[in-house]
């Protein structure tokens, strides 16, 4: 009987540090988790700022009497790199655009040129501006940056760029 006094002790002793590892575990998977959960929540804030802009400068642009200057070499009718790392309003170096601060994001309305047949518009043979706007979203960590191409009337095209 002497001998059964010290085993019931490390018995205990290894049954509470399986439970303290199962808890250090289990803490650590729901941290994990609100990581990734509070990234979605980032992330699809982002995206939502991004629509709302893109929205807000879609308008712009479908204003009465709206014009712009077209791209002055094909280099500046490009997507704008900068979108994808802007931080604040002002002329971007690479692409010439004009970003415009708009709802907590930005906003850049770029002038392709003309053309007589746009698509999801093949009923109106006069010819039609088309413009490129880019959104940009950011919220926290991550960052949205939506385009849409238009003729002066309706969207024609829109994407998501990463």
């Amino acid at each position: 009987m002497k001998t059964q006094r010290g085993a019931v002790l490390i018995v205990s002793l290894v049954f509470l540090m399986l439970l303290t590892l199962l808890a250090t575990s289990s803490m650590q998977n729901a941290t994990l988790q609100e990581k990734a959960a509070g990234g979605l929540v980032l992330r699809d804030a982002s995206f939502q700022l991004a629509e709302t802009v893109l929205r807000t400068a879609e308008t712009e642009v479908l204003m009465p009497g709206f014009s712009h200057s077209r791209c002055s070499t094909p280099v500046t009718c490009l997507p704008p790199p900068e979108a994808l790392s802007l931080t604040a309003g002002g002329r971007g170096r690479a692409s010439g655009v004009n970003w415009l601060a708009s709802n907590g994001g930005f906003f850049g309305i770029q002038y392709l040129g003309e053309t007589e047949d746009p698509a999801a518009a093949p009923d109106q043979p006069q010819p039609q501006k088309l413009y490129r706007v880019t959104a940009i979203g950011v919220q926290g960590t991550s960052r949205t940056v939506l385009e849409s191409i238009h003729t002066g009337e309706r969207r024609i095209l829109w994407r998501q760029r990463r």
